[in-house]
């Protein structure tokens, strides 16, 4: 099943020009937020969010910039192909249980 562009989830990074402008942000949107804020010299602070691609572009207002750090559903996805399958932890051995197929060499 193919993931149309909206269902993706981006990495974002949020960063406001004051921590209000970031609370009022945060209150409003409900943002799945990854960390804490990170104050910056210039007064601003910026936080990681995970969002729809949908909903990314409507975050930027007054304040606020965004930047796209990563796709996270893209991430995620080259992550799980990583994963081998089978249990790494069985004894050479062992002797399959339950339903199955056995398959020969």
């Amino acid at each position: 099943m193919a993931m149309s562009s909206d269902d993706r989830i981006l990495r974002l990074r949020v960063t406001a020009k004051d921590a209000d402008t970031l609370r009022a942000l945060l209150r409003d949107e409900r943002l799945d937020v990854g960390g804490r804020p990170q104050g910056h010299e210039d007064g601003g602070v910026g936080i990681d969010a995970y969002v729809p691609a949908g909903k990314a572009e409507a975050l930027e207002r007054e304040g606020v910039t965004v930047t796209v750090v990563d796709d996270a559903t893209a991430t995620g996805k080259a992550r799980q192909a990583e994963v081998g399958e089978g249990d790494r932890f069985a004894a050479p051995d062992s002797v399959p249980r339950g339903l199955g197929e056995k398959i020969e060499d």
